[in-house]
Formats: C-alpha cells, structure tokens, sequence
C-alpha cells in the first residue's frame, strides 16, 4: 500500500535551505520515493489551513517513507531543513 508524505512549508532563509532542495531529491529515489507536487503553491477551499508550499511524496509503503526519515546519511539535510523553514510533516497510507 502506497505512503504518501505530505510536508507542509514556509522558508525562511532560501539560502540555507538550497543546499537541501539540491541533495533531497537522490535520498528520496533512493527509498523508492517520488514527488507528486514539489512546492506548489496551494490554494485553500475550505477551513483555515493557509500552507505557503506543498511538497507531497510517493513512497511504495510506510516502510519506505520510514527509512527515508530514518536514513543516516539525511539527518544533516533534515536539520538544514528544519534550520531553514517552518514545516509540518504527515505522512497517509494510500490505497493499493
């Protein structure tokens, strides 16, 4: 059953967040992963929920998206991430 990541953002400082923008995309691919929207800019029907930029993953399972939160080698892009921006983060199984 599909994973999807669904990161909810405002950046802060674009040139501290660059280098993340560059490097994510290989550890992504590398758990199987692929963007569905990569930054759009939402637009709000309903409610207040008023998101800056919307960033949303594919992964082939939970599992997945687990290990790329989890994968080592990312933990410094994840806290330049984290440096640079004001996100939320949720993660939603799909359906096969």
């Amino acid at each position: 059953m599909p994973a999807y990541l669904v990161l909810d953002l405002t950046v802060n400082d674009l040139r501290d967040f660059l280098p993340y923008v560059e490097a994510i995309p290989a550890f992504i691919a590398r758990h199987g992963g692929h963007y569905v929207s990569k930054g759009a800019k939402p637009v709000t029907l309903e409610g207040d929920w008023a998101p800056q930029r919307l960033v949303i993953l594919e992964f082939p399972s939970s599992r997945h998206a687990q290990a790329f939160l989890a994968d080592p080698e990312a933990q410094d892009l994840f806290a330049r991430r984290h440096r640079s921006t004001t996100s939320r983060l949720v993660m939603v199984e799909g359906e096969s």
